[in-house]
């Protein structure tokens, strides 16, 4: 498995082996052996281009997930782009920290490119539900 972590960001001190710790774990937890994923912080203004850029969005979020197909033999090949804006926001409003809405990015972001969807209340409900668990089970709130 291959987890690249990169940080364009200053707002909030990211931990690479935290980050790179909970996205093994949530791959050993859906079943897969064979990952590239990479991780990106940035701000609110960088993926708010990216948004308007891929999915002709323009508007602010917190995670965009690029599924890249991927080379024969990998289970998941994808870029994960969270938002630090979008973290301390939101971290103000679910009275959590900023760096637990980062990983919970990463982790929703992670769940996108294993298939998951939260189009609707119910997939939303299930993706975050899954997501805290992987949080909580190994203490990386």
């Amino acid at each position: 498995m291959t987890i690249t972590i990169k940080n364009f960001q200053k707002l909030i001190p990211i931990n690479p082996k935290k980050v790179k710790s909970a996205i093994l774990s949530l791959l050993r937890e859906e079943g897969i052996n064979s990952a590239e994923i990479t991780a990106s912080f940035t701000t609110g203004a960088r993926i708010r281009e990216l948004n308007r850029k891929f999915h002709q969005t323009d508007c602010y979020t917190d995670v965009l997930a690029f599924d890249l197909g991927g080379p024969a033999g990998k289970d998941i090949f994808g870029d994960i782009v969270v938002s630090a804006d979008a973290a301390i926001d939101n971290a103000g409003i679910y009275k959590t920290s900023p760096a637990y809405e980062l990983q919970l990015y990463v982790l929703h972001g992670l769940l996108h490119l294993l298939g998951y969807d939260d189009k609707t209340a119910g997939q939303s409900k299930i993706m975050g539900k899954k997501a805290e668990e992987i949080l909580t089970k190994y203490a990386y709130s």
